[in-house]
């Protein structure tokens, strides 16, 4: 009778102590955190020295008109998903010609049909682009937005082989000059 008390009580913690965890742990995120390095293969060699890195939520198209709908033209965008989209650049970079301090950044971009201006802010760790503040700006680039061959469901942003970064989204590919 006692091992089986034993038992019974060792059950019903269990069973507690997992519905009470089951609680507390927060689903999937729809648009999951991803990273983009520079170099691109840094983080799985790390033979290279780290030049950059961008931190980032990648939403996805779901059959969603994006750009001019869902992310209006001519507003502040946080590129992405849930909080700030931030860059960090280990060393002194030119960012689209305007030369910029090694250091962590907010990335926000204002999309328009024929012009994106991309932007470097020094406000960072903030939810979307409701806090953004214009006067904390540090470089504004303005770019001209491409069209991409195929559809990409899930925003993502990668530096290609000469260190550029490259934003892609539904059918729209835009390409931000980098040198370091």
């Amino acid at each position: 009778m006692k091992y089986f008390i034993y038992q019974l009580t060792a059950v019903l913690l269990v069973l507690i102590t997992g519905t009470v965890y089951a609680q507390n742990i927060p689903g999937v995120d729809k648009s999951p955190l991803d990273y983009a390095y520079l170099p691109h293969n840094y983080p799985h060699d790390g033979g290279d020295k780290l030049i950059a890195r961008v931190i980032y939520s990648r939403p996805a198209k779901n059959d969603r008109e994006i750009f001019g709908k869902l992310i209006k033209y001519g507003k502040v965008w946080r590129l992405g998903a849930n909080e700030n989209t931030e860059i960090t650049f280990y060393e002194d970079v030119t960012f689209g010609g305007k030369p910029v301090k090694a250091g962590t950044y907010s990335l926000f971009a204002i999309p328009d049909e024929s012009k994106w201006t991309f932007i470097l802010n020094t406000k960072v760790h903030a939810w979307g682009s409701y806090s953004y503040e214009k006067e904390k700006d540090i470089a504004r680039v303005d770019v001209t937005p491409g069209k991409s061959d195929k559809v990409t469901e899930y925003f993502t942003m990668v530096f290609d082989s000469k260190g550029n970064l490259n934003v892609y989204w539904d059918s729209t590919h835009v390409v931000v000059p980098l040198e370091y």
